[in-house]
């Protein structure tokens, strides 16, 4: 497995021993996850140092997992050693899709360019052009030169959703348990709060690598959790787990000025994975649902919070969102918006019919 000690090879390496494979797992740190049995075989690798993967395969295995190919240079790395790979299991991402007006992740930030999509998304659905400019394009590319090697190594895409769980470099869920930790009594959600942005447990995509180890073929596959929360539903299950009451505050539409009301959620349209196709081609049945799945997740969390800025504690969440704590515009808007409560309540009060 390459990436093993990521937040989804942790899991799959347990699950996949479990089904019975024996399981070497590659990192770029060649460490081990002390959940693991004794018999897994951990080692190093640096996939992009020339002949490294072929030397780690040695005579070849029967399934490859691959966590962390992205692009066509990793999926020429996959099909020159075609002939000592049985087959393989790579993550893909849901953000591949493109919708009827060919908006796209890579087009959310534009006016007017957030995607709408069928609800629920099929495999089916078009996705952006093949190319190198993006994490999408890029994911584009490798699944079709994966899927043109078809007749020489299967391989089984899966296209993950909002990948959560333990040691995530980017928890989405880090936006609400960090407001509790630090006491915020309210939050601001843009949309109505009912943003969908449809979550994959670490453990329901290590499911799917397990699933698809026993069943080899071309195909490409969503995966996800068995339901889609909405934003504030996923801020109440947090509440719920942290044992706190947290006044939820909605915005009509979109985020505030100051980005006031945004989360890593937020959109103004749903974005939910059609899971049938595993279900029909795998029989894929999820090992746990969002809110199970909550308790450990926050534990974590908090643990990683404990004394540290959370810039450190996750550095790439900060580069890839940017200030999504700004509590100085958050409580400025809120100010504005109670006096504007007031207001209205004030001018309601005097706009009444005196009573005979």
């Amino acid at each position: 497995m390459l990436g093993a000690t990521g937040q989804i090879g942790r899991v799959a390496v347990t699950a996949l021993v479990g089904d019975g494979w024996e399981a070497t797992a590659l990192s770029h740190g060649g460490g081990r996850d002390v959940s693991w049995p004794e018999g897994v075989r951990a080692a190093r690798l640096d996939r992009d140092e020339d002949g490294a993967l072929a030397a780690a395969l040695g005579e070849g295995c029967d399934v490859l997992v691959d966590m962390v190919a992205y692009d066509g240079a990793h999926a020429g790395q996959l099909t020159a050693l075609a002939g000592r790979i049985g087959s393989a299991v790579v993550i893909s991402s849901g953000a591949v899709y493109e919708d009827g007006r060919g908006r796209s992740f890579d087009t959310q930030d534009r006016p007017r360019g957030s995607p709408h999509y069928p609800v629920p998304i099929p495999e089916s659905l078009a996705t952006v052009a093949p190319g190198d400019g993006t994490y999408a394009t890029r994911k584009v590319r490798l699944e079709r030169e994966l899927l043109a090697a078809g007749e020489v190594l299967p391989v089984t895409l899966l296209r993950a959703g909002a990948v959560h769980g333990p040691y995530c470099r980017t928890p989405r869920e880090l936006y609400f348990v960090k407001r509790a930790v630090d006491g915020r009594a309210r939050r601001v959600l843009a949309y109505g709060g009912g943003s969908r942005f449809h979550p994959a447990h670490v453990s329901n995509v290590a499911e799917l690598i397990r699933l698809a180890a026993r069943r080899p073929g071309s195909r490409v596959l969503n995966a996800a959790d068995p339901g889609a929360p909405t934003v504030a539903e996923i801020g109440a299950a947090v509440d719920e787990v942290l044992g706190r009451r947290t006044e939820t505050v909605l915005l009509a539409g979109a985020p505030a000025p100051g980005r006031v009301g945004e989360t890593p959620w937020s959109a103004p349209h749903d974005i939910v994975y059609d899971m049938a196709a595993a279900e029909r081609e795998l029989g894929y049945r999820p090992v746990t649902g969002y809110a199970e799945s909550l308790p450990g997740t926050v534990a974590w969390l908090v643990g990683r919070l404990e004394g540290r800025d959370w810039r450190d504690a996750f550095p790439k969440m900060a580069r890839n969102y940017g200030d999504i704590f700004d509590y100085a515009a958050e409580d400025a808007w809120l100010a504005e918006h109670d006096r504007g409560r007031t207001a209205e309540g004030a001018a309601g009060a005097y706009g009444r019919p005196r009573l005979p």
